[in-house]
């Protein structure tokens, strides 16, 4: 295969899988390649140059990490600048004070999470305003969420620790806070009984955020009918219990201990 510097990292590892720790071993910033479902929104935007800057490496030590496994590099194609996606009509117009920031870095970076937080500040929005959420990575689990509820979103990723979050809505009279959790394990044991031998699992406690939601999702996705997913979390997730229920799962929460909670999710 012939690449060059604008060749997208998908490509690459579609033609060869052997290239993923080629990749990694060239940055640590790599690492995150390894879990699959970063790996698909990753290298399906980036190519060679883009990843190159990321990675704090040069193109040519792409080319060389990569010709051993056969790939060829032709260094006389031009880079292609990447556009990025235009800002939507709905900022173009905006005043400072038609913009309300809130980062949510502190938040998360103590542990916690801050779905409630975020949608509070929805509701304190006047007529007008948009909400720039600032955060270290896209929040796609809550541009869901709240595309549901109306709002109409567009992430701009500044670097690679900054992403800014444009939340708009003509109105927010009707958003509605996350729904309360049942914190109790009721039914735990005889539903884990049912499914014994019929459950698929996942351990999500080692993900950053937004990881977690959507490595569950994925694996829902792929959930054989009959069986149960068996989720090992750190926390409760809140941005997916709304997801749960617009799917039609049913869900059971235990609490294990402090830092640790497992999830039982099914479809009745």
């Amino acid at each position: 295969m012939v690449i060059t510097a604008n060749t997208k990292i998908a490509a690459i590892l579609k033609h060869h899988p052997a290239a993923l720790e080629a990749i990694i071993s060239l940055s640590p910033k790599f690492e995150k390649l390894r879990n699959p479902i970063l790996r698909k929104l990753m290298a399906g935007r980036a190519s060679v140059s883009t990843a190159s800057k990321i990675g704090g490496c040069s193109i040519n030590e792409f080319f060389k990490k990569l010709q051993p496994l056969g790939f060829n590099a032709d260094d006389t194609v031009p880079i292609v600048a990447e556009e990025k996606q235009q800002a939507p009509d709905f900022i173009k117009s905006l005043t400072p004070n038609d913009i309300v920031i809130l980062d949510v870095r502190p938040v998360i970076a103590s542990g916690k999470d801050p779905l409630n937080i975020i949608l509070e500040q929805f509701k304190s929005l006047q007529p007008g305003q948009v909400l720039k959420l600032l955060n270290s990575f896209e929040p796609m689990p809550l541009m869901l969420l709240l595309q549901k509820q109306g709002f109409n979103s567009w992430a701009n990723e500044i670097n690679n620790n900054l992403v800014e979050t444009w939340f708009y809505c003509k109105s927010v009279a009707n958003v509605t806070a996350a729904a309360p959790v049942t914190k109790t394990s009721m039914n735990w044991d005889e539903i884990l009984a049912k499914y014994n031998n019929r459950l698929q699992t996942v351990d999500v406690r080692g993900l950053e955020m937004p990881l977690p939601m959507m490595t569950i999702v994925e694996a829902l996705d792929g959930l054989v009918a009959g069986t149960a997913l068996y989720v090992y979390h750190k926390r409760i997730p809140v941005f997916l219990l709304p997801e749960l229920a617009q799917r039609k799962f049913v869900y059971r929460i235990k609490e294990v201990r402090e830092g640790e909670v497992h999830l039982l999710i099914f479809n009745t």
